[in-house]
């Protein structure tokens, strides 16, 4: 894998963690409770030995764990660990963008309310205040670590008065 352009940007590094487009099919199926190996390659239509490889480069990179005592791959069931956990925001954003512009009629994966059965509308917003991030109202801003390639672009976090 190449490195990133701006070593130091997040959108970069967070490529670079994700990797290729598997990486977030096969998170799918973990977060959807599919944790065995047989389980992930059969929904995937996957041989063997392909997803072998690939759930041992998401061990790797610390996005899956094995759970220890199976030694034949085929019975190994799989966990995300907190780093790919992290990621699952990321997949059902995503998936809210791809259904975005699909009548209801037309969409063949919708996320709910499990409780009710509602269709939930994924946004994502500031912890602290609860304000939706996507309008003008937030804008990057470079951080103390900034190298020249983000200074040059970003301006400085604003002072609060």
């Amino acid at each position: 894998m190449s490195k990133a352009r701006i070593p130091d940007c997040p959108l970069a590094r967070t490529v670079e963690t994700i990797g290729p487009w598997w990486t977030l099919e096969i998170l799918h199926e973990v977060f959807d409770g599919h944790t065995g190996f047989e389980s992930i390659r059969r929904n995937l239509a996957m041989s063997a030995d392909v997803l072998a490889e690939r759930m041992d480069h998401l061990t790797a990179k610390g996005l899956l764990e094995a759970e220890a005592g199976a030694p034949d791959p085929a019975d190994r069931e799989y966990r995300p660990t907190d780093r790919g956990r992290a990621l699952r925001p990321l997949i059902l954003v995503m998936a809210a963008y791809g259904n975005h512009h699909l009548a209801p009629e037309d969409r063949s994966l919708v996320l709910v309310d499990v409780e009710t059965g509602v269709a939930a509308d994924p946004v994502v917003v500031d912890r602290v205040t609860g304000r939706p991030l996507d309008t003008a109202d937030f804008a990057f801003a470079r951080g103390p670590r900034a190298g020249a390639a983000i200074a040059a672009r970003y301006p400085e976090i604003p002072e609060r008065h």
